[in-house]
């Protein structure tokens, strides 16, 4: 079950718990339906292929640590400044540790709900 904040602040944290639980619905729920996500630089997903790309990923277990560096709100948008690492296995098994730092928008929903709008883990870049 998807925990939405309508604290901008404890975001990150609920989404790591879900994703760290192995969790993609309540993954997939922390989007907006038109999110954009670009987990490669330069190949951002939308729609059903971010879905499906959440479910393939969090099914090899990765474990992930991340703390917000900065916040900014201004009406119904956020932007997060997010420092992060994933421990996986790459496409061979052997373990595999990812970090960067985030730039993601979120937007408030009607139900008073902060969701991605764009999710862009090496926005630091």
């Amino acid at each position: 079950m998807a925990q939405l904040t309508n604290e901008v602040e404890k975001h990150t944290a609920l989404y790591v718990e879900a994703f760290n639980a192995g969790d993609a619905d309540a993954v997939n729920a922390m989007y907006t339906d038109e999110a954009v996500a670009v987990w490669e630089p330069g190949v951002p997903l939308t729609g059903q292929a971010r879905v499906d790309a959440v479910r393939e990923f969090l099914s090899h277990g990765p474990r992930m640590t991340a703390v917000p560096r900065q916040s900014f709100v201004t009406g119904d948008t956020a932007l997060l400044i997010v420092d992060w690492t994933i421990d996986t296995t790459d496409a061979d098994g052997n373990p595999e540790r990812l970090s960067g730092v985030g730039a993601d928008v979120l937007r408030l929903g009607a139900d008073g709900n902060w969701r991605y709008a764009v999710d862009d883990p090496y926005g630091g870049k």
